[in-house]
Parts: C-alpha cells; sequence; structure tokens
C-alpha cells in the first residue's frame, strides 16, 4: 500500500543520511501540484523517482522496490558500483553463502559488453547480491569457461545462462533474474499479488484448480516441470479455486467449477487472454502451449456466452462476443 511504502521509504532515508548525506530525500503530495504531475508524467501512486546531478530532465524511475533494505541498496547502486569485485575462491564463496540468493557474473575480461549488460541489471535488481570475476582461478573452480551468469540459491547453482557476446538484453537478463525472488510456482494470494505484478515478466499463465483435489499433485508437478523451461519468458502462477478470496480472479477469466483444471494465459500489456486448447494439464500440452504462445500462433480467448437464437429479431441487436466483431466490425 501507498501508506506502506511511504513507511519504508522514510526508513531508507534516515538509513542514507547517515551512510551518504550527499542524498537528499523529498516527498510530494502531487494532489495539487498538476504542474510537477504532468512534467514527470506521475500516473500512479507512489511513484519514486531519483533525480542526478541537479538536473531535472530524465529522472531515474525506481519501481518494484517496496522495501527500506532494497531501496537502500537501489540508490546506492546508482552512486556506486552496482557489482562486488571477486578476486578469489573464498571472496565468492562468502557472496554466495551470507545470502539466500546470489548472482554471480564469470567473464573473461573486466571490459566488454556483457560486463556493462550485467552491471546494468545490478542496478535494477536491488534485493540480491551481485559480484562479478574475472580471475581464472575462481571461474575454473566453478567449471565455468565461457561468460557466465550464475545465480546461487541457498549455496547451490541453480541456474547458468552462458552471455551471447554484444547480444545480450539487458531486460531479458533482470526479468530472468527477478524471477527468482519468487518460486518456480507462485500461489496467487494479496500478499504475492504484489510480488507478482512487481517482477517485469509480462507474460503470465495461470493453473486454475482446486488444491486438495486427488489429481493436485500429479498436475502441479507437470506445471512446475514446464514452469523451469519457460523461466524469465512466463511467470507461472496457481490460483486454489477452493479459495473464496480469489473471487475475482475467477470472474475476470470466466473461470467455473465445471472448467477446473484450466489453464489461461494473460498478456498484461494488451490484457489478452488465451486458453489452453487441450483439456489435460501434462507437460507436453504445457510446453506446447506455451510455445505456440510465445511463436504468436496461440488463439485469442474470447470469454463469450453463446449468440441467442433471436438475437437479431428486434431492432435492438443483441451482441455477446462471439457475433460482436462479425457484426460490429
Amino acid at each position: 500500500s501507498s501508506q506502506n511504502l511511504s513507511e519504508e521509504f522514510a526508513k531508507a532515508a534516515r538509513q542514507l543520511k547517515k551512510e551518504a548525506p550527499r542524498i537528499q530525500f523529498g516527498k510530494i503530495d502531487v494532489t495539487h501540484q498538476h504542474d510537477l504531475r504532468k512534467e514527470f508524467n506521475i500516473r500512479e501512486f507512489p511513484t519514486v523517482k531519483f533525480f542526478v546531478d541537479g538536473s531535472r530532465e530524465d529522472p531515474i524511475d525506481c519501481k518494484g522496490v517496496r522495501q527500506a533494505s532494497a531501496f537502500i541498496t537501489w540508490v546506492k547502486r546508482r552512486t556506486g558500483p552496482s557489482t562486488a569485485l571477486i578476486n578469489s575462491t573464498d571472496q565468492a564463496e562468502a557472496i554466495i553463502h551470507a545470502n539466500d540468493l546470489a548472482v554471480i557474473g564469470f567473464f573473461k575480461e573486466l571490459h566488454n559488453d556483457n560486463v556493462e549488460v550485467f552491471c546494468e541489471t545490478a542496478r535494477d535488481v536491488p534485493e540480491m547480491p551481485f559480484g562479478m570475476t574475472a580471475s581464472e582461478d575462481v571461474c575454473a573452480n566453478y567449471g565455468i569457461q565461457k561468460n557466465t551468469v550464475v545465480v546461487f540459491k541457498k549455496g547451490k547453482p541453480v541456474h547458468n545462462e552462458v552471455l551471447e557476446d554484444g547480444r545480450q538484453n539487458k531486460l531479458d537478463l533482470t526479468r530472468l533474474i527477478k524471477t527468482f525472488t519468487l518460486d518456480l510456482v507462485t500461489e496467487y494470494n494479496l500478499e504475492t499479488s504484489v510480488k507478482i505484478f512487481d517482477v517485469p515478466v509480462e507474460n503470465h499463465i495461470l493453473l486454475f484448480t482446486p488444491t486438495n483435489s486427488e489429481t493436485f499433485n500429479a498436475i502441479y508437478d507437470n506445471y512446475k516441470s514446464a514452469a523451469a523451461e519457460f523461466r524469465g519468458k512466463i511467470m507461472f502462477v496457481l490460483v486454489d479455486t477452493n479459495e473464496t478470496r480469489n473471487g475475482r480472479v475467477f470472474e475476470y477469466f470466466r473461470i467455473r467449477e465445471v472448467d477446473v483444471p484450466a489453464v489461461r494465459i494473460l498478456n498484461l500489456t494488451s490484457d489478452a487472454k488465451y486458453k489452453m486448447p487441450a483439456d489435460e494439464v501434462t507437460v507436453e500440452n504445457l510446453k506446447e502451449f506455451c510455445q505456440s504462445y510465445l511463436n504468436g500462433r496461440a488463439k485469442l480467448h474470447l470469454s463469450s456466452e453463446e449468440i441467442p437464437e433471436d438475437w437479431d429479431k428486434m431492432p435492438v441487436k443483441v451482441l455477446v462476443g462471439k457475433n460482436f466483431n462479425r457484426i460490429v466490425f
């Protein structure tokens, strides 16, 4: 909530005042400040912007950062180095084992496009510590031969991403790494919904099923298997249809009890919905659905009632989703 973020913001400001007194903090209620609101294109609340070197041109947006600790890290990485330089295996191990999650970049040399992309990504993912190394000994210790980003979870490597020279996209890397702040499959509830939307992945797949059904474990295992393959490209979400507080989500997707288990893909940017053509939630069906969606082959799902038989009998025609485009356009 706005109130919550305001408190975290204040907490971070107090801490940074001691550690980095050069950084000034301010809070504006833009209710009556229409000019400022327009100038800085403020569309949602709260919005946090970071102004550099006294310039009001192009401030940096601070999005999706909600904890004071992450906010402090975000600011520090904007004003200083975003990544710790690692020269020994001991240093690497210290970073990897001191935190639940850690990201290490292993490079042939520390001056190339890949390193730049890595450091940029570190600025946008303040929830995790980042380290980088070009030490042959350190790379050899982890069996790394190419420019590679490794995500460690609880001290163990959980993902290796080999970086292509000059072709690595910062947004793709940011998306991928941010997904590790969530589980492979995230169960939807009031608490996690905020986190789900903070990860900049615009494609979400949702599995609607009662979690207490006999078939749940098998279906969930299949869903997790598919999730591992599309990490960073599609966010996998579980919606428990027994949970009455999820009612609005069922309504939005027009899911009824008779339909479950059901699988839908939602594109957050266009708000377009897609329905998995197959009924069975198998790994193959899920993979095929996700792949066809990413390739732009999935059919748009229009939630619609059947066309009433007498829809055109009267001067005012009855339109539903299925005949809307044909009649109106």
